[in-house]
């Protein structure tokens, strides 16, 4: 039995039904609201909106849980591979040992970028951000890895997912070679993902770069925790580009450029600034964590709390033990990473964010790993994206296999002037604010 919501508009009832999802969230359907009664409903930034029906996370953010194909995220990081998590959100289940060696053997093979996108490379400024080759370079991909721009079957799709994921890998690397003045570093056959992107960022001709495991598993966990995270900007940004009907490697690039934007993929590197301005102020991170209490201080503390989790964010409970881990092995000398530990216990003894639930969240761990891996700072972002492809190719697989599948078209409710007079040229008067 279907239950409905009742909405009065003008003084007439309409329903509508009210749908249930597989964890028990419910949502009202308005599909017809408009057509049936002439209005729209207003929900700036979407914070109300359900716009999909998804199969791929769950997140209850009061609980702190999050489930890939509901599989516990805290499973995912003990046992699985950043790679093995890509398969699962991406088709649906965990692979099969055969599964698994073919989707990695076809990662290996992908891996190499064709010789003539070195000259992409060659074409941006030494000090381009790497977002922007990140984005171009993905979008060039499509031209020389496959043979039509649209992927009418499965074979076709499981190589372009390789591709990308293999590749984003390798365009990052080789960004920051160029940008860095050294020469680009093949991928090696031998090693595994994480191993291999380390080989190719660090590696030079006379010295190749070897990962210790401490290294390699905190970069893993990175990117096991970014794969994939609901109905955020940059995959909301996916699948509305996807339901155009454009193709993977467009709709992947789009998410490139929405996660670029400081409020959602640039939030590790505002730790990394918080943690510079308290160096070179002299402040102490006590008094800085002192400061961030008073809301005329202008002092925020950044990679605290989260939009989601209103109790505390289970990536960040994984990713701690993963940071604690490496900077007790690796012995790394940074003052910065010092001042992280200090802010950390400041804020996590002090009653006033434990009340609020102002939990050190994922961008403030994983703000801490990239730098003591030695990632620079710019390239903070792009491995945020390297870490959210499986996400944003699954949730692109799951609008192209919808048949039901429509154009994203939001409403609006405007606001500008009613009907105007066009005036002519000699008679207008210069209204616009004065810059």
């Amino acid at each position: 039995m279907t239950d409905y919501a009742t909405i009065t508009i003008d003084g007439v009832e309409h329903q509508f039904p009210l749908v249930t999802g597989s964890e028990g969230e419910r949502a009202i359907d308005i599909s017809t609201l408009r057509s049936t009664t002439g209005v729209v409903t207003l929900d700036d930034g979407y914070a109300n909106t359900g716009a999909a029906q998804s199969a791929i996370t769950f997140i209850d953010g009061d609980k702190g849980i999050l489930r890939y194909r509901g599989v516990p995220i805290e499973d995912l990081a003990k046992h699985s591979s950043f790679i093995e998590t890509a398969e699962l959100l991406i088709w649906g289940e965990l692979p099969d040992p055969a599964q698994r060696d073919r989707f990695r053997q076809m990662l290996s093979d992908q891996a190499p970028l064709h010789r003539d996108m070195r000259k992409h490379f060659d074409g941006f400024p030494s000090d381009a951000h790497p977002m922007a080759i990140q984005s171009a370079m993905i979008n060039a991909i499509q031209a020389y890895d496959l043979p039509e721009i649209h992927i009418s079957d499965d074979p076709t799709f499981e190589r372009a997912a390789a591709a990308l994921i293999a590749k984003t890998r390798t365009i990052a690397a080789a960004a920051y070679k160029s940008h860095i003045g050294q020469p680009m570093v093949y991928p090696r056959h031998d090693l595994n993902y994480v191993e291999n992107f380390l080989h190719m960022m660090f590696s030079v001709p006379y010295r190749p770069y070897e990962a210790t495991p401490e290294v390699a598993h905190a970069l893993n966990m990175f990117l096991v925790l970014h794969a994939d995270h609901e109905q955020n900007c940059s995959t909301s940004t996916v699948r509305m580009v996807a339901s155009s009907g454009a193709n993977l490697f467009t709709a992947v690039s789009a998410g490139v450029n929405a996660l670029w934007g400081p409020l959602h993929g640039g939030a590790n590197m505002a730790v990394i600034d918080m943690l510079e301005d308290i160096r070179d102020s002299g402040t102490s991170p006590q008094s800085y964590v002192d400061k961030a209490k008073d809301r005329n201080s202008g002092v925020r503390l950044m990679g605290f709390g989260h939009r989601v989790y209103r109790n505390f964010d289970p990536r960040a409970k994984i990713l701690k033990e993963a940071a604690d881990d490496l900077l007790n092995k690796v012995k790394v000398t940074d003052p910065l990473l010092d001042i992280a530990r200090e802010v950390e216990a400041a804020a996590l003894a002090d009653d006033y964010f434990v009340e609020r639930k102002l939990y050190p969240n994922v961008d403030f761990y994983s703000g801490i790993i990239l730098r003591a891996i030695g990632i620079p700072l710019d390239m903070f972002t792009v491995m945020f994206a390297i870490g959210r492809t499986p996400g944003w190719i699954a949730h692109w697989k799951e609008v192209h296999d919808n048949a039901a599948q429509r154009i994203h078209r939001p409403r609006q409710v405007y606001v500008g002037p009613t009907l105007t007079e066009w005036v002519p040229r000699p008679d207008r008067k210069d209204k616009r604010k004065k810059r």
